[in-house]
């Protein structure tokens, strides 16, 4: 996770984030490709997504290699995220590996978020961040304590902290997105 800190309440999805990415899907005269705003129908990414408490027990259990393996894998189950939404302002500020997060509002009011990372423990992270807040009302992801729901994986312990500096600045990312989302 790279880069400066972005602000606390700073919006990624500006209009022009979203005319770039509309931009960049497009083949040729107005052809399109991909909506990158498309989410997968709720119940294929519920499914993929598991919780924090299912998550630790496995984690618990397991030894640090197989810890290392667990993070990759459940970096694997990410909804994917379409490269025309990887851009400076969907950007993680402050990780040593490029991450990105984008938050989608559903209908329903609860929060999707798409994520992405070039390294695969990195990405593994993510995911762990984002079972805590995944399809989550923005009200109910504003006001968790997300930090105090990873404490129990101790990841600052047991991983290296070139691999953890930027979790902080992702929990401000998410957190200040669902107060935003949650104001209105």
């Amino acid at each position: 996770m790279r880069g400066s800190a972005l602000p606390i309440g700073a919006d990624p999805l500006t209009t022009a984030t979203r005319q770039q990415a509309a931009k960049s899907c497009c083949l040729s005269q107005g052809e399109r490709r991909e909506d990158p705003f498309q989410l997968p129908p709720k119940s294929a990414s519920a499914a993929a997504m598991r919780s924090l408490t299912d998550i630790f027990e496995e984690y618990d259990f397991l030894d640090g290699d197989d810890r290392y393996r667990l993070l990759i894998d459940l970096g694997r189950t990410l909804d994917p995220m379409p490269d025309a939404l990887k851009t400076d302002a969907t950007m993680v500020r402050g990780c040593s590996a490029s991450v990105w997060v984008y938050p989608v509002p559903r209908d329903d009011g609860q929060l999707h978020f798409l994520a992405d990372s070039n390294a695969a423990i990195t990405k593994g992270i993510v995911a762990l961040v984002l079972s805590a807040v995944q399809d989550k009302a923005a009200t109910e992801v504003a006001a968790m304590d997300v930090a105090a729901a990873l404490a129990p994986f101790d990841l600052t312990r047991q991983l290296s902290s070139n691999r953890t500096q930027g979790v902080p600045n992702m929990i401000a990312l998410v957190q200040a997105t669902a107060r935003r989302i949650a104001a209105g």
